[in-house]
């Protein structure tokens, strides 16, 4: 695999010239602490809690639902973090804890109560959620609480606008969708794709994604025949389909979940398959359709097909590390971004002296920017113990980090998958890039 250096500086890209690419299971064991989260049934959030000397991670990851396929890595990455945290002599004096919530979807509407559950155990910080579009179910309930949200996986640009742009208690290890509409963009130019027709699901990802994708596409000379969306809930995409079909395009990117297993075959039927146009996935589908996989297709249905995924390489250190807490993975989309969640927040707990919520968001920034360099949390946790007052900056395993202001990443890479003739994806170029 050639492995790519470019960086993209992303505000030139939508108003600049093309820049052209070159080179290119659930783990179902019990929480870690030894209590569980009691069951709630109040809507109000819960008062701004004091430190009570033990960091509590609560996740609030998908178990269930149309993301189910990010759980287990995510799920992995945090449980790793905490052991290796633990390890290394915990936070502040005292060993941290990890309670699990399931996110579920937007249409199952659990994750309200889940993160009353979490909040309940005494959740210091809630890893989650994958989907944007969950998380802003949740993300006012969680702050009001004094907790922080520090999602590993929400792309969405609504998080970095409006009331959500201030510092505040929420975090993302993920970059926004700026980055990876304009990686895509920039693949399908290089691809040779002029006339792109967009089909994505109606909801802050999707229509978020799919305006960047094609801002990004229309700044480079191409133009986009159709972009059309579907609901959440949709119980048929024929209406959909058959735009997409009639478009007269040359290539047709799907931003979905896992309802991609629905719409293939609709594409197929309808002559605008992946066999018969270029066809191009996102992280929320760019996943294992293989005969091993729960929802597959069938073989040779998905060859060629390309996708993009937030995140650097996975090196094989980490993936041997995470086999010591799930040895049951195959996909690692998001396991960096979770551990390196979990990890940065356990060092602003340190930094600040504090497992409080509050406090601790007041360190997560000034530990992943500036400062003396260190990428392990005993390392970086070594340097706060010899001087408390020390800066430092982790740089993690999902890459430099570099939160900015709003608490999103500034220096991100996204990966580029293309699929075999089984329906397995695997890595064939990773770019790195500046928001």
């Amino acid at each position: 695999m050639k492995r790519n250096s470019l960086t993209l500086r992303l505000a030139a890209v939508t108003a600049a010239s093309a820049l052209v690419l070159a080179g290119c299971g659930d783990d179902d064991s019990e929480p870690t602490s030894s209590d569980n989260p009691s069951e709630s049934t109040s809507d109000d959030a819960a008062p701004a809690a004091e430190g009570d000397g033990t960091l509590t991670f609560g996740s609030l990851l998908p178990q269930t639902g149309s993301l189910a396929f990010l759980g287990p890595p995510e799920f992995a990455g945090v449980d790793l973090a905490v052991a290796d945290i633990n390890a290394a002599g915990g936070v502040n004096g005292a060993d941290v804890v990890h309670v699990r919530g399931d996110s579920g979807d937007t249409d199952s509407g659990i994750a309200p109560a889940e993160t009353d559950k979490l909040l309940d155990a005494g959740s210091d910080v809630i890893v989650g959620a994958a989907s944007s579009g969950v998380s802003l179910t949740v993300i006012d309930k969680i702050m009001s609480a004094g907790s922080v949200m520090f999602s590993p996986a929400n792309t969405s640009t609504s998080f970095d606008e409006g009331d959500y742009a201030n510092p505040d208690l929420y975090f993302r290890t993920a970059p926004s969708d700026i980055l990876q509409g304009a990686v895509l963009a920039n693949l399908l130019v290089q691809d040779g794709r002029k006339n792109v027709a967009i089909m994505a699901r109606q909801d802050a990802y999707g229509e978020t994604l799919a305006g960047e994708i094609k801002k990004n596409l229309e700044a480079q000379g191409s133009k986009v025949a159709e972009t059309v969306f579907y609901g959440e809930k949709a119980q048929s995409y024929d209406t959909q389909v058959q735009d997409i079909a009639g478009a007269g395009a040359d290539a047709v990117v799907l931003v979905a979940f896992e309802e991609t297993t629905a719409i293939i075959p609709q594409l197929i039927a309808a002559g605008a398959g992946p066999q018969d146009l270029p066809t191009y996935f996102v992280d929320g589908n760019t996943a294992d359709y293989s005969k091993d996989a729960t929802a597959p297709l069938p073989p040779g249905t998905l060859k060629g097909t390309k996708g993009t995924i937030p995140g650097a390489e996975t090196a094989t250190d980490f993936k041997e590390r995470l086999a010591t807490v799930n040895d049951k993975l195959t996909d690692y989309s998001y396991a960096a971004e979770s551990y390196d969640a979990t990890v940065v927040s356990a060092l602003a707990a340190i930094a600040a002296g504090s497992d409080a919520g509050e406090a601790i968001a007041s360190q997560v920034v000034d530990v992943t920017t500036g400062g003396t360099k260190c990428t392990s949390f005993e390392e970086c946790a070594a340097l706060l113990s010899d001087d408390p007052a020390t800066d430092i900056d982790y740089d993690g395993v999902s890459g430099p980090i570099e939160l900015g202001e709003t608490g999103s990443p500034t220096a991100a890479s996204i990966g580029i998958y293309e699929y075999d003739g089984d329906n397995k994806v695997s890595p064939v170029d990773y770019i790195a890039g500046e928001i």
